[in-house]
């Protein structure tokens, strides 16, 4: 009976074996395959060199004051335009006006001093002509003389420099322009050095970038360039006008400056890619650049869809950087020899098996 059991039950064993696999090969059998159309990333010949930069008006600058005090008042927000020589800000300069009055007293005790002292200097010049005056008495007249004369012009001297720190109370405009930002508030403390106020001309804008050392040598002053800017979807001829030569403070990065043509669509901080005509070197480095239509997005996740070598989809999350067009550049992730599926007759998915069209 255990024999007859035991059979039974290894029977029934491998008949579930043998349906579990067959189950599993018509599933595989089944897995339908996509026809893609698919095409290597593009890359650039090396004729280019590409880097970042940001706009900034040419003439531009940020206020600040030599003295501290409280801020009696702003007179501008951000985004009014101020003429040349306007007030801007006003503080608090009682202090000031308290120094000025004591140097007025200092001033006029001093003229008082001076001109008596003058008085005596020419009465006993006089009398030593006619030798009713000593040598003696001439050579006093003439030393308290000259002291008093000193001490006048060192009090008009502090005069004119309580006068220069008026300056610095009323901040105004240094030239025609838009303030840009604004850093106090009516009742803050202002301190020597800290910024109160940014203003710029607008209309003269220039591009800020940085070049690498492999190719700052062929950089040149003058030549022309091509700028695009992403956020306008435009491209502008420029010109190079200052090349630094020193990298000690940008990281090895050289800071160049491109001039470009009046155009009203353009902003302060706006970010530009500029393309520098450079001879192609084995350093050069090269940009790849794919489809936007062959992006896959998943959240903050991009990447695109590679054929593998057994002709299945492989989803590559990758690394982008700055867009051109239609085509957005490489960062990383993704070789320029590596084939993306740029169409697909089905939804692709991981593993998915695919046939690229010819």
């Amino acid at each position: 009976m255990k024999t007859t059991i035991l059979s039974t039950l290894a029977i029934t064993a491998l008949l579930l074996n043998s349906c579990g696999n067959s189950e599993k090969d018509t599933a595989t059998n089944s897995q339908t395959t996509i026809q893609v159309t698919a095409k290597a990333p593009a890359a650039s010949s090396g004729s280019n060199l590409t880097v970042s930069g940001e706009v900034v008006a040419v003439n531009n600058a940020t206020l600040s004051t030599r003295m501290m005090g409280y801020v009696n008042k702003v007179h501008v927000n951000v985004g009014d335009k101020v003429n040349q020589g306007q007030l801007l800000i006003s503080i608090n300069n009682s202090d000031l006006q308290a120094k000025r009055a004591q140097v007025n007293a200092g001033i006029n005790e001093a003229q008082v001093a001076f001109n008596n002292a003058k008085r005596d200097f020419e009465r006993f010049t006089a009398l030593f002509a006619q030798n009713s005056a000593s040598q003696k008495e001439l050579d006093d007249m003439t030393a308290n003389y000259e002291m008093a004369k000193a001490r006048l012009e060192s009090a008009k001297a502090m005069k004119a420099e309580v006068d220069a720190q008026f300056a610095y109370s009323n901040i105004t405009a240094p030239f025609s322009g838009v303030v840009t930002n604004r850093f106090v508030e009516n009742g803050d403390m202002a301190n020597p050095g800290m910024p109160l106020l940014a203003l710029e001309a607008p209309g003269n804008f220039e591009v800020r970038a940085t070049v690498p050392e492999m190719a700052i040598g062929q950089i040149k002053t003058g030549e022309t360039v091509e700028v695009h800017f992403k956020s306008i979807d435009k491209s502008i001829t420029g010109k190079v006008t200052e090349v630094s030569s020193s990298s000690s403070m940008t990281g090895g990065q050289y800071p160049v400056k491109i001039a470009l043509d009046k155009n009203d669509a353009l902003k302060s901080g706006m970010y530009a890619t500029v393309q520098f005509p450079v001879a192609q070197t084995d350093d050069t480095p090269q940009l790849v650049t794919v489809p936007k239509e062959a992006i896959i997005t998943q959240g903050d996740l991009r990447g695109v869809y590679t054929v593998s070598q057994q002709n299945t989809a492989i989803l590559r999350w990758l690394r982008l950087g700055r867009s051109f067009g239609n085509e957005v550049e490489v960062l990383s992730g993704l070789n320029a020899e590596e084939a993306i599926i740029v169409d697909a007759e089905g939804k692709l998915y991981n593993g998915a098996k695919v046939e690229v069209q010819n």
